[in-house]
């Protein structure tokens, strides 16, 4: 990795053994590069294919670019941001330095807004390929990110309840142990839940709140998951721990209600329901919930509707979709669902997001002795990609996309109902006492 370097000096002359970049391809790639410094605010190295070194701002070299081959600088121009995380994936770019400042300058910069043709007509030849209206598909979306493996997930996310959603960090949290059973705590503050419900978790994942919450409170719940592999560890969790009678998990689609709850908890679904399904998905979780009962919607929600990210769709979440705080809120209003909360906790998912990738890097050893064919240098990069630049994209200032959590009932909460938020934070206050 490069020491940082003072940029008070001239930049270096662009060399004549450059090949075809000398001349107009070097000034363009200069011109791309002084682009993205001056609007972050930022300085940075650009390398090119003959050696070239452009340099990009001014003051302390946050990180150098390195691009390997002549189809790299081409993929950048044509196609921005995915041209270029492409070019990483592939070992045709790479970087020295700080990956997260990279990611930061370029979210600063707005390089991964610029309208790009190819990259809007990708992303539609992905919706029409991977659409989550199947559920076969919906079902194939999920087990190829959901489906890699409890060895996989648990060298990385919390132990042992294994949260692969947003955790809860209010001040004086340590860890991410912690901050998810606090997540948890949190929503069972705000629904109310008892020993004396019955709760659905939908899209249970390795099935951490429906554990935490029969311990903590006593309450008893089903899990719906569409990942085979996940239902199929949870179910023998479930029974080594001899829970058969207080838990259950189904595998079936988001959409297959089959009762209804006192309860319902969704943490991390919607986002799963794909573009032309949110009102499918939403009129299932009021299907599921008894009249004058509690809801949590917790999901990844963009301020204004906007595209979903192309590198997240293609190399991430297939069929993924990340829909609107209003879409969200006219879907619940056309269910009869009152919304009585909301609180947005979209610096708490960069924190989460964080210490994910800081595990990730340090077990990264142990991960790839799993199956070094499938979690190789590829892999890597793009879950370090995708760890490190989303807990960036909660962080920007410029940023559209937050984490919301919404309290709902079917249709209006009783008069049973607290009328303030203060039961939810006594016991931070009395944490932060002792």
């Amino acid at each position: 990795m490069d020491e940082p370097v003072d940029k008070s000096g001239d930049r270096e002359a662009p060399s004549r053994e450059a090949g075809w970049l000398r001349g107009g391809s070097v000034s363009l790639a200069q011109s791309f590069a002084d682009g993205v410094a001056q609007r972050a605010g930022i300085a940075f190295d650009l390398v090119l294919p003959g050696g070239q070194r452009l340099s990009a701002g001014s003051g302390t070299t946050a990180f150098t670019l390195r691009l390997l081959s002549d189809a790299a600088l081409m993929a950048i121009l044509a196609r921005g941001h995915i041209g270029l995380l492409e070019a990483y994936f592939d070992g045709q770019a790479d970087l020295d330095g700080d990956l997260a400042a990279a990611f930061a300058a370029g979210m600063a910069a707005g390089f991964d807004l610029q309208p790009r043709p190819l990259n809007r007509l990708e992303n539609s030849l992905h919706e029409w390929r991977h659409s989550n209206a199947s559920r076969e598909q919906a079902k194939a979306n999920a087990r190829a990110h959901y489906g890699l493996g409890t060895g996989f997930y648990r060298l990385w996310l919390d132990d042992p309840l294994k949260m692969y959603t947003c955790g809860y960090w209010p001040e004086g949290t340590r860890t991410l142990e912690q901050a998810q059973q606090q997540k948890i705590d949190h929503v069972c503050r705000k629904i109310r839940l008892s020993a004396d419900d019955r709760f659905i978790d939908i899209g249970c994942g390795f099935g951490g709140f429906m554990l935490r919450a029969h311990e903590t409170v006593g309450a008893r719940g089903t899990g719906l998951n569409t990942t085979t592999e996940q239902v199929q560890w949870l179910q023998g969790e479930l029974e080594r721990r001899g829970l058969q009678q207080a838990l259950s998990v189904r595998e079936a689609d988001f959409r297959d209600v089959d009762r209804t709850y006192d309860k319902v908890v969704s943490i991390g679904v919607l986002e799963h329901a794909g573009r032309d399904q949110l009102a499918d998905v939403i009129r299932a979780h009021a299907a599921f919930l008894k009249p004058g009962g509690l809801g949590m919607l917790h999901f990844i929600g963009h301020l204004g509707r906007h595209e979903t990210e192309l590198f997240i769709r293609k190399h991430v979440f297939p069929g993924g979709w990340i829909p609107s705080l209003s879409e969200t809120l006219t879907e619940m209003e056309r269910c009869g669902l009152e919304v009585i909360d909301i609180e947005n906790l979209r610096r708490h998912y960069a924190l989460t997001l964080d210490a994910w990738a800081e595990r990730f890097d340090r077990r990264w050893p142990q991960i790839h002795a799993l199956d070094p064919g499938r979690f190789d240098e590829r892999f890597r990069r793009i879950w370090r990609c995708y760890l490190v630049g989303c807990a960036e994209m909660f962080r920007s200032p410029a940023g559209y996309t937050h984490l919301f959590q919404i309290v709902f009932s079917k249709g209006n909460v009783g008069a049973g109902y607290p009328m303030s938020r203060a039961r939810l934070y006594e016991h931070e206050r009395e944490r932060g006492n002792r």
